[in-house]
């Protein structure tokens, strides 16, 4: 049924100032290993922009710091990034297509609350049928052969690749990012968990792939098993391809060749490639291992001390199942995850791949935009505390159709090309950036950037690293090439309409803290819970450039605190949002943005930003999700939205007193699910009275 969120209970907008973090232990402990609580891995001492202003005035004075900065000056005005409208008047600026829709006031409703005007559907949901003949959910009877042929936990990313023109029919796959055990199984025991509960929540990872309809008279989506369907876990082979593949790196005892891997895990976002394929980034793969202080060789220790591999036992205990979760006994195997994992939906017979041409690191996703010589270009973040931004540029050519053949070779082209990291220089005084989030006197967060190579098929560009180094351990090839520390960057997709690159910084609660790195132009503010959104035009507009013009969209946060930037729109006008993890567009070439953390004492949700004319930065929110939950995965097309539902219930202690009872209500256990949402006039998502 239609949503009127005036009859909820609603916060004020906007929202007072607090002090809380809204995620759960359970949910921190079981998706990061708790990430956020230990130390960041990378203490590398790379050289910040306020370092190079600040030896340009010792050494020559004002004219070489003015020098450092009409060049990065310079470079951002030929790279084209447009003048930011000022001044603007939201009471004569009207919503632009796709975003003409009242917004839903921030609320802590255990439901997907959403606008006036819209109805809603769960798709499917945890425990659902993929494969034919899967058996019924059973929560309190689960088993790994049930799992297998029923839709995985805690779904994240969310793709549609269209079967038809009319988008009638679509193959849907989706991301199960990781599981939690103490809400999974109604007798879990953390410090003895059972083989089966091991071996069900193997099944549990991975991708569930099916044929969806859409029905254009009612809207929604239906789920179709049938001869696309494909459920894959842990238990999955993945082919290793690209420079790396065979590397005594990834050589382990099951796979002496290293060229196969058994299974992918912590797989969070992803993209839709050109070609059809579904890329999917495998993300905090450290926490699955344990006993990483008990290898021997050292210089393999502290290479797994920069991907923060467990000291001790993992939190799940598979090792005590399988000894390749035990880095003493397998210290190559965690190094054959974290890879970006490209899967061909159309064919439910063929192998993954695993590219380890784009790097290792813990990668939020992979998106692609196909330049005009044809070569590809892949955009992707390190999602962690001071980790890097990154992109690889294919050496092949795309060849264009969605035949079988076409997308063999396509297939090929994250095979071979370059490897680069990302290096943000802001064009503002050092004085002028003093954490405390205010605006320097240009009136923007803005710069310039350059690409740095790290390696080219088997040729490294990093001294003292081979390139099969600079693909397995990119961290710390990173470290070396001296890259910018970023605040968490997820989600790194370009915009299909102005071809801009838009990258969220989801958080960094240590920027600025004693022993880390200080507040620099890119990432301006001390103690950031809330991050922001930055925007990368390519160099005349060229995604195999190596150099960029960068400012930020977005500074999240109250907008009543002075810390806030809202692409110079209005604040008051705007919802508050905080904590920026996935993005999309739709076909206006507005951005979606969906929230991970939300630390304004509301629910995660889905946001809509116009990034052009005098609506730019504009925020406004389309909908929260239940209790406990994580919005994920957002699919906008004209017809309908699609989020991904993750982790509902986690605020409550376990499956004995969860912390919601959503999709299902009563005492039900949360399911994580997939929602869909449409217009109940059949007129096109925010645009009213258009179809």
């Amino acid at each position: 049924m239609s949503t009127n969120p005036a009859d909820q209970r609603m916060i004020p907008l906007p929202l007072a100032p607090h002090h809380s973090a809204s995620r759960s232990a359970v949910t921190c402990e079981y998706r990061c290993g708790n990430a956020c609580s230990h130390d960041a891995p990378n203490t590398s001492a790379n050289t910040y922009f306020g370092d190079v202003v600040r030896r340009a005035l010792d050494r020559r004075g004002v004219l070489r710091a003015g020098a450092v900065l009409s060049f990065t000056a310079g470079l951002t005005a030929a790279t084209g990034l447009p003048a930011t409208a000022r001044g603007k008047n939201p009471g004569s600026t009207p919503a632009p297509a796709g975003t003409d829709f009242d917004p839903v006031p921030p609320n802590t409703q255990d439901r997907v609350v959403i606008p006036e005007g819209y109805d809603q559907e769960v798709v499917i949901r945890w425990g659902d049928p993929v494969l034919a003949g899967a058996p019924e959910f059973d929560f309190e009877n689960q088993s790994e052969s049930a799992q297998q042929a029923q839709f995985g936990y805690n779904n994240d990313f969310a793709g549609l690749v269209p079967l038809d023109n009319a988008g009638i029919h679509s193959l849907l796959v989706v991301n199960h990012e990781y599981t939690t055990e103490t809400h999974m199984f109604g007798d879990y025991d953390p410090e003895n968990p059972t083989e089966e509960q091991v071996r069900t929540a193997w099944a549990a990872h991975g991708q569930s792939i099916l044929l969806v309809k859409r029905d254009p008279a009612r809207g929604g989506l239906t789920p179709l098993p049938g001869r696309y369907s494909r459920r894959i876990t842990l238990n999955t082979e993945f082919a290793v391809r690209g420079p790396a593949a065979g590397s005594e790196l990834l050589r382990t005892s099951a796979d002496p060749e290293g060229s196969r891997v058994r299974g992918t895990l912590n797989n969070c976002a992803g993209g839709v490639t050109p070609w059809g394929t579904i890329l999917s980034g495998e993300e905090n793969f450290h926490q699955y291992f344990a006993h990483a202080d008990q290898v021997t060789d050292p210089v393999t220790r502290q290479r797994m001390q920069r991907y923060g591999i467990n000291t001790g036992a993992s939190t799940r205990k598979w090792e005590r199942f399988d000894e390749r979760w035990d880095a003493r006994e397998e210290p190559n195997e965690p190094n054959r995850f974290g890879w970006i994992v490209e899967i061909d939906p159309n064919d439910p017979s063929s192998t993954p791949v695993k590219h380890t041409a784009l790097g290792r690191f813990k990668h939020e996703g992979a998106t692609v935009r196909t330049a005009e010589d044809g070569r590809v270009v892949a955009y992707m973040g390190d999602d962690e505390r001071f980790e890097y931004v990154y992109k690889f540029v294919s050496s092949g050519r795309v060849k264009r159709g969605r035949s079988a053949h076409a997308r063999r070779h396509n297939m090929s082209l994250l095979d071979e090309g370059t490897l680069y990291v990302a290096r943000f220089s802001g064009n503002s005084p050092a004085s002028e950036i003093d954490g405390s989030g205010e605006l320097p006197s240009d009136g923007e967060f803005d710069g310039a950037g350059e690409w740095l190579p790290l390696a080219t098929g088997t040729t490294s560009h990093v001294p003292g690293f081979t390139a099969e180094e600079v693909y397995v351990f990119t961290r710390l090839a990173a470290d070396r090439a001296e890259a910018t520390k970023m605040d968490r960057p997820e989600d790194i997709e370009p915009n299909p309409v102005n071809g801009r690159v838009y990258c969220a910084l989801t958080n960094n609660s240590n920027r600025g803290a004693p022993e880390h790195a200080p507040a620099d132009e890119p990432n301006p503010r001390t103690g950031n819970k809330h991050g922001h959104v930055l925007e990368l035009a390519e160099k005349s507009d060229d995604p195999t450039a190596t150099r960029m013009a960068w400012r930020l969209l977005l500074v999240c946060g109250d907008p009543q605190q002075g810390d806030t930037y809202f692409g110079g729109f209005d604040k008051d006008q705007v919802s508050p949002i905080s904590c920026p993890d996935n993005v999309t567009f739709d076909r206006h070439g507005n951005l979606w943005i969906a929230t991970d953390g939300n630390e304004l004492d509301s629910h995660d949700g889905l946001f809509a930003v116009p990034v052009e004319g005098p609506a730019r930065g504009h925020v406004k929110q389309f909908l929260t999700v239940p209790n406990g939950a994580e919005t994920c995965g957002p699919i906008v097309t004209d017809d309908l939205v699609t989020v991904c539902v993750q982790h509902p219930g986690e605020n409550g202690p376990g499956a004995e007193n969860p912390g919601s009872h959503w999709p299902d209500g009563g005492r039900a256990q949360p399911r994580p699910s997939l929602v869909a949402v449409w217009r109940t006039d059949g007129h096109h998502v925010g645009e009213i009275g258009r179809r």
